[in-house]
């Protein structure tokens, strides 16, 4: 393996290891011994359910090549997890808010359980029904869980900035250690010890089975409306409604959609954007580098939301813009260096400035989770938080099917330029929501100080 990957390995663990270990009072969120435990339990659980999808992600695409499926085959299991997510996975994921967020997140391990048991058969109805079971899965994964722990935060009184530090710190053990962890571990299982390409779909479904008895046994319930009088058809009007009336959800459900839009077809494009030609480049440990530079990012929100001086609604237009910026490489080093024609080799020149550049949007992957998570929980209400935040999914889901579906059909340039472009849009929208939610203190505050001046006996 060339010095160049271990060098930026290197670096962005010497910068990790530096952003952590000199963190000061300042950059610290002073808590209580109960938040504490409350929040750790929240981080394991978090944790084994993460290692539980990040262990599958590697290999599914091998696994299904493995049994003899073509290109096009794979990509229609790919849409049908996305379709699943964005139809199945919206009214299941709706459903948390009315029959209780512990039940979805129950819910969410026996769905991915039983997803993971489908691996084991070739048979391709068997795989399809797999991965609609999965795209269920993934809808519960990125709402119930966050949903259970908004209300069950301020169910128990604790403070609301102390929510940013339970965010910050499930993307940085969640979405980078455990990430890391579990690509380390399925590496094992599959070339170390020759078990086949099964063998992290079975792990994955032992972490996410540890994972649901300690939920049965620790969390309680909490619901968004439990009222018997709403059916799931009238949940979803009173979200549509919520999402119409309110400019701010609005704009906040578009950035989401073309960031992670963005971020998803990121996913599909960067093997083919750093080795063109064939060249031999070592997924595993890529991947591995951009889970740290997540890392890198998670511990930078970590600090940025700790101070309560400095609005995430001002801090997340200078990611996006960076995050576009970095997509912006593939385009710039196809114009200013000449590509490669040689075929196989190592890395080029050009794909060490691109492999760097991800680097960076990796780490604006990283502040973007704990970020939206707390903007989230400032304006989604509680009633219906599950199913706004399904809602949101759709459009994605959507343009991730599209992507799919015609990733062959432009050159990576477009795709990229493309992602740039609706990251800058991104930027401008959360101007936009900074903006609207400035107004909208000012005016809370004016009324407040007008009630007071009214409540006030007059002096004669």
């Amino acid at each position: 393996m060339e010095v160049f990957y271990f060098l930026v390995f290197g670096a962005l663990s010497a910068v990790v290891a530096v952003i952590e270990l000199s963190k000061t009072n300042k950059d610290r969120v002073n808590t209580t011994t109960a938040f504490n435990s409350f929040k750790n339990n929240y981080l394991l659980v978090y944790s084994l359910m993460m290692a539980g999808d990040w262990l599958q992600g590697p290999y599914v695409y091998f696994l299904y090549s493995t049994y003899g499926f073509g290109k096009g085959e794979i990509g229609q299991l790919f849409i049908a997890g996305f379709g699943s997510s964005m139809l199945f996975g919206t009214i299941v994921g709706s459903l948390a808010d009315k029959q209780g967020r512990k039940r979805a997140c129950v819910t969410y391990c026996i769905t991915y359980i039983l997803s993971c048991i489908t691996k084991h058969s070739p048979q391709y109805r068997i795989l399809m029904v797999g991965r609609v079971l999965g795209g269920i899965a993934t809808s519960l994964l990125f709402s119930a869980f966050e949903s259970w722990l908004v209300a069950e935060h301020n169910k128990r009184g604790f403070e609301q900035q102390w929510l940013s530090v339970t965010f910050s710190k499930a993307i940085f053990l969640g979405n980078g250690l455990v990430a890391i962890l579990s690509g380390l571990f399925g590496n094992l299982l599959v070339d170390n010890l020759s078990l086949g390409p099964v063998a992290p779909f079975d792990a994955a479904a032992c972490f996410l089975a540890v994972g649901m008895a300690v939920i049965l046994s620790s969390w309680s319930e909490n619901y968004g409306d439990p009222s018997e009088s709403k059916d799931l058809l009238t949940q979803f009007k009173g979200a549509a409604v919520a999402i119409a009336s309110d400019e701010k959800i609005a704009l906040l459900g578009a950035i989401q959609s073309l960031f992670e839009g963005s971020m998803y077809t990121f996913v599909f494009l960067w093997t083919p954007a750093l080795s063109p030609n064939d060249e031999e480049i070592p997924h595993g440990f890529i991947f591995a580098t951009f889970m740290l530079a997540s890392m890198l990012g998670s511990s930078l929100a970590s600090r940025l939301l700790a101070r309560t001086s400095l609005k995430v609604e001002s801090y997340m237009q200078i990611v996006f813009v960076i995050s576009s910026a970095s997509l912006l490489l593939p385009i710039v080093t196809n114009i200013l260096i000449e590509p490669s024609k040689v075929k196989g080799g190592s890395i080029s020149f050009g794909g060490c400035v691109q492999l760097l550049g991800f680097c960076t949007f990796e780490a604006c992957v990283g502040i973007f989770w704990p970020s939206i998570m707390k903007m989230r929980s400032q304006y989604i209400p509680e009633e219906a938080r599950s199913t706004i935040m399904n809602f949101f999914r759709i459009p994605l889901n959507i343009f991730v099917c599209i992507v799919l579906y015609n990733v062959n059909a432009f050159p990576i340039t477009v795709m990229f330029g493309m992602c740039s472009i609706f990251l800058f849009v991104a930027s401008i929208l959360q101007r936009r929501l900074m903006v609207i939610a400035d107004k909208s203190k000012t005016e809370d505050w004016a009324s407040m100080k007008d009630k007071n001046m009214e409540a006030e006996p007059l002096n004669i």
